[in-house]
């Protein structure tokens, strides 16, 4: 039998289903850096600074204008889950915690009943180009957690489970393969128990190769995102680059490769099967819901903002590093 259910294009964001809300992918090739850790102010001349996605000369801006990036904004009842592959976020909130993670680190920050934070992509080296990979994932919470307190977690690369064999990588970034179990998320996550079947990962299957995904039950959504390589095979399937797969999880997936080694995104996760009322960065359950967190954070700031600008960078010469809101300081 054939797992595929459906193949699509990768689109920006991509398509994703519960409990997942939101992928993005991002792949810049930024110049070098300037003392302020952004682009030349030349090379940002014709660019819509402040809400910039096209992406000229391989990169872009977002809504950044001197340093790109996100600035500060707000979430509620959703996590995010940000690998960064290549190159450095500084992650800045309204709770006082603050980081600066990359080379595969992974940051799970559950907004919960609410949180402003902002992302930026400090173009650290100045002497060669500054190439940015980063995956963003939003997790949904359920009704039940929507309002738990925010919670920041650093999954240091270091720490991150790799299985790898003669025919392939995993990086396990959330729930486990065979016998080897990621580091536990954030504790109020739909990926915190086990039944709920979260798994993200990154799969690497070497060129000439074969790999076999794990079954499980039908029940839960799977989807395997193909973003670099070429032409693959899952089951005699040919599936081009830059596509998605939905799958059955039940049946078995073989993923062949030929001359090139190819790359792929796993999300699969039991549905939380909740109504979804999204608008921006907050997602709730209904639109009462919804108007609420609006006037909330109208009201609130969600704790305000205690850093000197909303597009908040660390020092140039700072390492990998994690502040909590406790005060507690880990320096990579």
């Amino acid at each position: 039998m054939n797992p595929i259910k459906h193949i699509f294009p990768l689109g920006f964001p991509w398509q994703t289903q519960d409990p997942f809300l939101f992928c993005v992918y991002h792949l810049d090739h930024y110049p070098k850096g300037e003392e302020n850790m952004g682009p030349s102010p030349s090379l940002l001349k014709g660019r819509a600074l402040g809400n910039d996605f096209v992406k000229k000369d391989g990169w872009r801006m977002y809504h950044g204008q001197t340093i790109p990036g996100f600035p500060a904004h707000p979430h509620r009842g959703f996590e995010t889950i940000t690998i960064v592959n290549k190159g450095y976020c500084d992650h800045s909130d309204s709770l006082g915690a603050a980081g600066r993670f990359g080379e595969g680190d992974v940051q799970w920050m559950t907004a919960g009943s609410g949180v402003q934070h902002s992302e930026m992509f400090p173009l650290v080296n100045t002497e060669d180009e500054n190439t940015l990979e980063l995956f963003q994932i939003w997790l949904n919470l359920p009704k039940a957690n929507k309002f738990v307190d925010p919670h920041f977690k650093m999954l240091w690369h270091e720490d991150i489970p790799v299985i790898a064999d003669d025919n392939s990588r995993i990086q396990l970034i959330a729930g486990q393969f065979n016998d080897n179990k990621a580091i536990n998320p954030a504790p109020d996550s739909w990926a915190n128990t086990e039944v709920n079947q979260v798994q993200i990962w990154i799969i690497t299957v070497k060129p000439n190769s074969t790999f076999e995904l794990p079954t499980t039950t039908h029940h839960v959504n799977r989807n395997l995102y193909f973003f670099e390589g070429e032409k693959v095979t899952i089951n005699e399937t040919t599936i081009p680059l830059e596509s998605g797969v939905d799958l059955d999880a039940s049946l078995p997936t073989i993923i062949k490769t030929e001359n090139v080694e190819a790359k792929f995104l796993l999300l699969q996760g039991k549905p939380i099967n909740e109504p979804v009322v999204q608008q921006g960065p907050f997602v709730m359950n209904s639109h009462e819901e919804l108007q609420k967190a609006f006037e909330e954070y109208r009201l609130t700031q969600f704790g305000g903002w205690p850093w000197p600008y909303t597009d908040n960078v660390h020092a140039k010469d700072k390492g990998r590093f994690a502040k909590y809101p406790n005060g507690n300081l880990i320096e990579k």
